[in-house]
Protein backbone atom coordinates (compact mmCIF):
# COMPACT_ATOMS: atom_id res chain seq x y z
CA UNK A 1 0.00 0.00 0.00
CA UNK A 2 1.45 3.23 -1.14
CA UNK A 3 1.80 6.33 1.31
CA UNK A 4 -1.56 7.95 0.03
CA UNK A 5 -3.38 4.58 0.90
CA UNK A 6 -2.31 4.76 4.57
CA UNK A 7 -3.25 8.02 4.36
CA UNK A 8 -6.79 7.45 3.82
CA UNK A 9 -6.80 4.24 6.49
CA UNK A 10 -5.33 6.42 9.12
CA UNK A 11 -8.04 9.05 8.21
CA UNK A 12 -10.89 6.71 8.19
CA UNK A 13 -9.72 5.29 11.29
CA UNK A 14 -9.47 8.91 13.02
CA UNK A 15 -12.92 9.05 11.65
CA UNK A 16 -14.04 6.48 13.48
CA UNK A 17 -15.27 4.81 10.34
CA UNK A 18 -12.59 1.60 10.22
CA UNK A 19 -12.64 0.26 13.39
CA UNK A 20 -15.01 -2.41 14.30
CA UNK A 21 -17.14 -2.33 17.64
CA UNK A 22 -15.93 -4.01 19.88
CA UNK A 23 -18.85 -6.43 21.73
CA UNK A 24 -19.49 -5.32 25.17
CA UNK A 25 -18.02 -7.96 27.49
CA UNK A 26 -20.55 -9.02 31.28
CA UNK A 27 -20.06 -11.36 33.87
CA UNK A 28 -23.45 -12.80 34.30
CA UNK A 29 -27.08 -12.28 33.51
CA UNK A 30 -30.21 -11.31 35.54
CA UNK A 31 -33.58 -13.59 34.39
CA UNK A 32 -35.68 -10.94 36.19
CA UNK A 33 -39.20 -12.48 36.70
CA UNK A 34 -42.32 -10.29 37.83
CA UNK A 35 -45.24 -11.03 39.15
CA UNK A 36 -48.46 -9.30 37.51
CA UNK A 37 -50.46 -9.09 40.58
CA UNK A 38 -47.85 -6.49 42.35
CA UNK A 39 -47.09 -4.78 38.90
CA UNK A 40 -50.75 -4.02 38.61
CA UNK A 41 -51.49 -3.37 42.32
CA UNK A 42 -49.82 -0.30 42.44
CA UNK A 43 -50.48 3.50 41.56
CA UNK A 44 -49.17 2.73 37.85
CA UNK A 45 -51.27 2.29 34.96
CA UNK A 46 -51.68 -1.08 34.24
CA UNK A 47 -53.19 -2.45 31.18
CA UNK A 48 -53.35 -5.82 30.02
CA UNK A 49 -52.14 -6.74 26.43
CA UNK A 50 -54.54 -7.15 23.47
CA UNK A 51 -54.45 -10.80 23.55
CA UNK A 52 -56.40 -10.80 26.98
CA UNK A 53 -55.61 -10.84 31.14
CA UNK A 54 -51.96 -13.29 30.95
CA UNK A 55 -52.03 -16.46 33.27
CA UNK A 56 -51.71 -15.86 37.01
CA UNK A 57 -47.87 -16.43 36.52
CA UNK A 58 -44.35 -15.18 36.82
CA UNK A 59 -43.90 -13.24 33.84
CA UNK A 60 -39.87 -12.58 32.30
CA UNK A 61 -39.32 -8.96 32.37
CA UNK A 62 -35.92 -9.38 31.14
CA UNK A 63 -32.49 -11.26 30.96
CA UNK A 64 -29.52 -8.75 31.46
CA UNK A 65 -26.19 -8.59 31.30
CA UNK A 66 -24.43 -7.28 34.18
CA UNK A 67 -20.59 -6.60 35.82
CA UNK A 68 -19.67 -8.49 38.87
CA UNK A 69 -19.10 -5.01 40.32
CA UNK A 70 -23.23 -3.88 39.91
CA UNK A 71 -23.31 -1.96 37.35
CA UNK A 72 -24.34 -3.41 33.66
CA UNK A 73 -24.37 -2.96 30.08
CA UNK A 74 -26.86 -1.11 28.15
CA UNK A 75 -27.79 0.04 24.42
CA UNK A 76 -24.83 -1.65 23.18
CA UNK A 77 -25.32 -1.91 19.29
CA UNK A 78 -27.49 0.96 18.24
CA UNK A 79 -26.95 -1.06 14.61
CA UNK A 80 -28.70 -4.14 15.95
CA UNK A 81 -32.29 -3.30 15.45
CA UNK A 82 -35.17 -5.47 16.66
CA UNK A 83 -36.58 -7.50 14.21
CA UNK A 84 -39.56 -9.19 14.84
CA UNK A 85 -39.16 -11.26 11.69
CA UNK A 86 -36.53 -13.24 13.37
CA UNK A 87 -38.79 -14.35 16.24
CA UNK A 88 -42.00 -15.23 14.79
CA UNK A 89 -41.94 -19.04 16.05
CA UNK A 90 -41.68 -17.60 19.77
CA UNK A 91 -44.41 -14.82 19.22
CA UNK A 92 -47.62 -17.35 20.88
CA UNK A 93 -44.79 -18.48 23.88
CA UNK A 94 -43.99 -14.82 24.20
CA UNK A 95 -47.27 -13.86 24.60
CA UNK A 96 -47.49 -16.20 26.92
CA UNK A 97 -44.38 -16.07 29.16
CA UNK A 98 -43.59 -12.60 28.42
CA UNK A 99 -46.31 -10.52 28.12
CA UNK A 100 -46.65 -6.65 28.47
CA UNK A 101 -48.68 -4.86 30.86
CA UNK A 102 -48.01 -1.28 30.05
CA UNK A 103 -50.67 1.36 29.14
CA UNK A 104 -52.30 1.33 26.41
CA UNK A 105 -52.69 -2.25 25.64
CA UNK A 106 -50.69 -3.31 22.83
CA UNK A 107 -49.47 -6.93 21.71
CA UNK A 108 -46.11 -7.06 23.34
CA UNK A 109 -43.52 -6.11 20.78
CA UNK A 110 -42.74 -2.65 22.03
CA UNK A 111 -41.89 -4.42 25.11
CA UNK A 112 -39.66 -6.90 23.25
CA UNK A 113 -37.91 -4.38 21.15
CA UNK A 114 -37.24 -2.50 24.51
CA UNK A 115 -35.13 -5.20 26.14
CA UNK A 116 -33.52 -6.37 22.67
CA UNK A 117 -32.18 -3.18 21.92
CA UNK A 118 -31.09 -1.99 26.05
CA UNK A 119 -29.92 -5.01 26.94
CA UNK A 120 -30.03 -8.17 24.27
CA UNK A 121 -27.78 -6.08 22.50
CA UNK A 122 -24.99 -6.68 24.64
CA UNK A 123 -25.20 -10.01 24.47
CA UNK A 124 -24.46 -10.54 20.84
CA UNK A 125 -21.56 -12.08 21.93
CA UNK A 126 -22.71 -15.27 22.69
CA UNK A 127 -26.21 -15.17 21.32
CA UNK A 128 -28.45 -13.74 18.33
CA UNK A 129 -32.00 -12.21 19.40
CA UNK A 130 -33.74 -15.24 18.57
CA UNK A 131 -31.76 -17.26 20.70
CA UNK A 132 -32.06 -14.21 23.69
CA UNK A 133 -35.48 -14.67 23.54
CA UNK A 134 -35.61 -18.39 23.60
CA UNK A 135 -33.39 -18.46 26.30
CA UNK A 136 -35.31 -16.43 28.38
CA UNK A 137 -38.08 -18.75 27.59
CA UNK A 138 -36.66 -21.76 28.58
CA UNK A 139 -34.91 -20.51 31.68
CA UNK A 140 -38.53 -19.27 33.00
CA UNK A 141 -39.85 -22.39 32.39
CA UNK A 142 -36.84 -23.73 34.24
CA UNK A 143 -37.46 -21.75 36.83
CA UNK A 144 -40.91 -22.95 37.19
CA UNK A 145 -41.33 -20.42 40.60
CA UNK A 146 -45.14 -20.64 41.14
CA UNK A 147 -45.24 -24.17 41.33
CA UNK A 148 -42.42 -24.56 43.22
CA UNK A 149 -43.75 -21.42 45.84
CA UNK A 150 -47.02 -23.32 45.93
CA UNK A 151 -45.86 -26.52 46.77
CA UNK A 152 -44.51 -25.38 50.02
CA UNK A 153 -47.90 -23.38 50.29
CA UNK A 154 -46.96 -19.82 49.76
CA UNK A 155 -49.73 -18.80 47.19
CA UNK A 156 -50.60 -15.79 45.52
CA UNK A 157 -53.46 -15.15 47.89
CA UNK A 158 -53.15 -11.46 49.41
CA UNK A 159 -51.65 -13.28 51.84
CA UNK A 160 -48.09 -12.30 54.25
CA UNK A 161 -45.41 -14.68 54.07
CA UNK A 162 -41.99 -14.59 55.55
CA UNK A 163 -39.44 -13.11 52.84
CA UNK A 164 -36.53 -15.74 54.11
CA UNK A 165 -38.47 -18.57 53.55
CA UNK A 166 -39.56 -17.14 50.19
CA UNK A 167 -36.41 -17.25 49.70
CA UNK A 168 -35.50 -20.87 50.90
CA UNK A 169 -37.84 -22.44 48.89
CA UNK A 170 -36.95 -20.86 45.77
CA UNK A 171 -33.03 -21.84 46.61
CA UNK A 172 -34.21 -25.35 47.09
CA UNK A 173 -36.15 -24.92 43.72
CA UNK A 174 -33.34 -23.86 41.21
CA UNK A 175 -30.42 -24.57 43.76
CA UNK A 176 -29.29 -21.12 43.99
CA UNK A 177 -29.86 -17.90 46.10
CA UNK A 178 -32.58 -15.56 44.06
CA UNK A 179 -32.40 -11.89 45.23
CA UNK A 180 -36.09 -10.54 45.76
CA UNK A 181 -37.36 -7.06 45.01
CA UNK A 182 -40.40 -5.64 46.46
CA UNK A 183 -42.77 -2.74 45.74
CA UNK A 184 -45.73 -1.18 47.55
CA UNK A 185 -49.60 -1.34 46.72
CA UNK A 186 -51.83 1.87 47.10
CA UNK A 187 -52.19 0.54 51.12
CA UNK A 188 -48.69 0.68 51.53
CA UNK A 189 -48.04 -2.78 51.57
CA UNK A 190 -44.82 -4.11 50.80
CA UNK A 191 -45.32 -6.65 47.82
CA UNK A 192 -43.03 -9.70 46.06
CA UNK A 193 -42.63 -8.39 42.89
CA UNK A 194 -39.56 -9.02 41.28
CA UNK A 195 -37.39 -12.13 41.52
CA UNK A 196 -33.79 -12.20 40.00
CA UNK A 197 -32.09 -15.06 39.12
CA UNK A 198 -28.10 -15.43 38.14
CA UNK A 199 -27.62 -16.83 34.83
CA UNK A 200 -24.39 -17.80 33.16
CA UNK A 201 -22.45 -16.12 30.49
CA UNK A 202 -24.10 -19.12 27.62
CA UNK A 203 -27.83 -17.82 29.21
CA UNK A 204 -28.00 -21.30 29.65
CA UNK A 205 -27.90 -22.55 32.98
CA UNK A 206 -28.43 -20.83 36.71
CA UNK A 207 -25.42 -20.10 38.77
CA UNK A 208 -25.07 -18.66 42.26
CA UNK A 209 -25.08 -14.79 41.84
CA UNK A 210 -22.01 -13.11 42.18
CA UNK A 211 -23.79 -10.06 43.28
CA UNK A 212 -27.38 -9.86 44.60
CA UNK A 213 -29.83 -6.60 43.66
CA UNK A 214 -29.99 -4.09 46.46
CA UNK A 215 -33.25 -5.53 47.87
CA UNK A 216 -36.39 -3.16 49.20
CA UNK A 217 -37.85 -5.75 51.07
CA UNK A 218 -39.50 -5.95 54.81
CA UNK A 219 -39.27 -9.49 56.90
CA UNK A 220 -42.85 -10.30 55.26
CA UNK A 221 -44.26 -9.47 52.11
CA UNK A 222 -47.56 -9.73 50.86
CA UNK A 223 -48.57 -12.26 47.52
CA UNK A 224 -50.85 -10.23 45.64
CA UNK A 225 -53.80 -12.29 43.84
CA UNK A 226 -54.01 -11.30 40.24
Amino acid sequence: MGAKGWFIVKLLMFQGLFVSRPQEDFDFFYLVLQWPGAYCDTTRACCYPTSGKPAADFGIHGLWPNYKGGSWPSNCDPDSQFDRSQILDLVSSLKKNWPTLSCPSNEGFTFWEHEWEKHGTCSESVMDQHEYFENALKLKEKANLLQTLRNSGIVPDDGFYDLEEITKVIEGGIGFTPGIECNKDPELNDQLHQIYICVDTSGTEFIECPVLPRGRCPSTVQFSKF
